[in-house]
């Protein structure tokens, strides 16, 4: 008998409510892990975007400062 044949002769509510169950009780801790490592990562991943946008924020904003006062004292 193969698992199609297993499963088909089976209530509903095994299939639909007891097999999951059983499933999350078994691998429960295996997929909180990596849920909590793919949500750590992408934390990291946002922080690391805005970590380089206010750099490159700063950088921009102080080399146009530095170019506005080196023109203004090329025109005295």
């Amino acid at each position: 008998m193969d698992a199609k044949g297993i499963i088909k002769g089976l209530p509903w509510w095994v299939k639909w409510v007891a097999i999951p169950v059983i499933a999350v009780a078994v691998f429960g801790g295996l997929i909180a892990s990596v849920v909590g490592f793919l949500i750590g990562l992408l934390f990291k991943l946002l922080i690391f975007a805005a970590l380089i946008g206010g750099l490159v924020y700063v950088v921009r904003h102080f080399t146009s400062a530095s170019s506005d006062s080196r023109d203004s004292r090329d025109g005295w």
